[in-house]
């Protein structure tokens, strides 16, 4: 199973992910997203989605590369 990793504080607030995977990702206050359903784990939010989707389009879209997907291996 994969995993989203997110890691907010390299966030820049360009919306790549928001116009690609609205399911997943949303604008905050903050000027910077949020993974919807995160959970903060080391300073970064993970989500533990059934399927990756277009969360990998987000990731590839990311032009600060703060969005990963990897092996959950929990």
């Amino acid at each position: 199973m994969k995993k989203i990793v997110f890691e907010k504080e390299k966030c820049i607030g360009c919306q790549a992910c928001v116009s690609v995977c609205p399911a997943f990702w949303e604008m905050s206050d903050d000027g910077k997203v949020n993974l919807k359903e995160g959970v903060e784990e080391d300073g970064s939010f993970t989500r533990v989605p059934e399927e990756v989707g277009c969360n990998q389009n987000a990731s590839e879209s990311c032009p600060v590369r703060c969005i990963h997907i990897e092996e959950d291996n929990s």
